[in-house]
């Protein structure tokens, strides 16, 4: 596992630190599952992409089906 070590000013650390309260984590904790949910959601351009492909070839589709 990676270590990345980020600086942040006091007013942003302190916002941290309590709303990782709020969710009853510590802020590691908080920052990583941030971190993996960001870093879980899709690309906005390829769904885009997918969208067009799908809506282009909805007619052949519905024959294939």
């Amino acid at each position: 596992m990676a270590t990345i070590t980020v600086k942040i000013d006091d007013a942003k650390a302190a916002v941290l630190r309590q709303k990782a309260t709020e969710y009853g984590l510590a802020p590691e904790q908080f920052v990583s599952a941030s971190i993996e949910d960001l870093l879980s959601q899709p690309d906005p351009e390829f769904d885009d992409a997918a969208r067009r492909v799908l809506s282009k070839n909805e007619e052949l589709y519905r024959r294939l089906a």
